[in-house]
């Protein structure tokens, strides 16, 4: 493994150099940087290299983001069309668990590392890019303010409502899979992802969802 990633990134340097005079093509620089990093990472406890491998949505992103602009918008919706597929819907038709496991889930980031055993609960980490109970003083600010987030969609008032459903439906789509909606979206594809599981999906959807979790009072 060290002999792969030294010549991995001997040979980097090499193209490196050799591109002060010709400049290597992107196609170049691409291959090498897929050779180091396959010559640097491997299988180690629950975590798997292919966790990081390639997707077409994640390189459009990138090229996108490296060209300074916004992916174009047919791709983004052809890309977005494919990972809406991807999402379960509930299959006893219940979107809601227990808030307050999912206010426990919220507050956890632990889990997914090398040290962790198959069986460690991972966390949703949510307060790392959200605010969420209002009372709560360390968040982060990455992603929106969650904050009264059944009031203000109307869901509480009227939950059975057809606009109601169709944020309910929404709000669990985007917990399954951000990027269904979102082509670049940097909100972790949780539950498509492996990350959390489907009957904590339901915990998180309550605590944004149930009137009396700590979000909407």
């Amino acid at each position: 493994m060290k002999k792969q990633h030294a010549f991995a990134l001997s040979a980097l340097a090499a193209l490196l150099v050799a591109g002060c005079a010709s400049g290597p093509s992107t196609a170049d620089l691409d291959k090498m940087a897929a050779d180091v990093v396959k010559a640097s990472f491997r299988d180690q406890g629950i975590v798997k290299v292919s966790a990081i491998a390639p997707e077409d949505i994640n390189e459009a992103c990138t090229a996108a983001d490296v060209a300074g602009k916004p992916i174009d918008p047919d791709l983004a919706n052809k890309l977005q069309d494919a990972q809406l597929k991807s999402i379960k819907w509930p299959a006893d038709g219940k979107y809601l668990g227990d808030w307050k496991a999912g206010e426990k889930l919220a507050q956890s980031g632990r889990g997914l590392t090398w040290t962790d055993s198959a069986n460690t609960a991972n966390g949703g980490n949510c307060y790392n890019c959200h605010q969420m109970d209002p009372k709560e003083i360390s968040f982060g600010t990455i992603g929106p303010s969650l904050t009264g987030y059944g009031h203000t969609r109307g869901v509480i008032a009227d939950p059975t409502s057809p606009a109601s459903k169709a944020i309910i439906e929404y709000t669990w789509g985007k917990i399954w899979n951000a990027k269904a909606y979102n082509a670049c979206s940097v909100m972790p594809r949780a539950v498509h992802k492996g990350i959390i599981t489907e009957a904590q999906a339901k915990d998180l959807m309550a605590l944004l969802l149930d009137p009396k979790s700590p979000v909407n009072n």
